[in-house]
């Protein structure tokens, strides 16, 4: 019943414009959200709303998740930095484009997700585990705001909490054509996801994809609440 219901919102996405290509959609097929979000949550896994998942966070809507990835252009070998993991979710339908199972490993990208919540950082690791995602996508427990400098520069950045504005160090983790999605703006009403290009010669070129709502994004170059 969950497997219908999940194509039927597939479907529903796909009559609307929201999923466009080929890989996004493929990804997100492959990705119901039934193994990413707790137990007493299940009725909702397939229904295009937030899903909480405890300590004030929530799984975004299929729908966002669908909006970003066709705006991010992932594309196979792509490294990516995901700023909040949540539930491990949105990090295994990029890992579904970046490394495909169906392309060799040597042409595998890696999706690092740094999450600030300990005990979130655990349950998501635990959830991308269960799901076959280990070798595809590295859970890191720190202050996303910061970026992961460990690993940089990435191909592709994506927040998945609102920022007062957008921190430097994630524009200064990107890498030459590379592409960034966050949202900025309060946390308390809708947000602007900005699509911001690194070009060649350094320039950044900011687009506004529209109104969004998010959860703060917290650490050091987050929102103080």
């Amino acid at each position: 019943m969950e497997k219908a219901n999940w194509e039927k919102l597939i479907e529903t996405l796909i009559k609307e414009g929201v999923l466009q290509t080929p890989a996004v959609l493929k990804a997100i097929r492959a990705t119901p959200r039934s193994s990413f979000v707790p137990v007493g949550a299940q009725s909702y896994a397939a229904s295009d709303t937030p899903v909480q998942i405890g300590f004030g966070q929530a799984v975004s809507e299929p729908r966002i998740v669908a909006v970003m990835n066709e705006a991010l252009q992932l594309g196979l070998g792509c490294k990516v930095l995901e700023v909040g993991a949540g539930s491990g979710w949105h990090a295994a339908t990029m890992a579904e484009i970046v490394a495909s199972q169906e392309a060799p490993r040597s042409e595998w990208g890696h999706i690092y997700t740094v999450e600030v919540i300990h005990a979130l950082a655990e349950t998501a690791r635990r959830n991308i585990m269960n799901a076959g995602y280990g070798d595809r996508i590295t859970i890191v427990n720190g202050d996303g705001s910061k970026g992961y400098p460990a690993k940089a520069p990435y191909d592709r950045i994506v927040v998945t909490a609102a920022a007062p504005q957008i921190p430097k160090p994630l524009v200064d983790q990107l890498k030459s054509g590379g592409v960034m999605l966050i949202p900025v703006g309060s946390p308390f009403l809708f947000q602007h996801l900005i699509k911001l290009t690194k070009q060649s010669d350094g320039k950044i070129v900011e687009e506004n994809l529209g109104a969004v709502s998010f959860v703060p994004l917290t650490g050091a170059l987050g929102h103080k609440l």
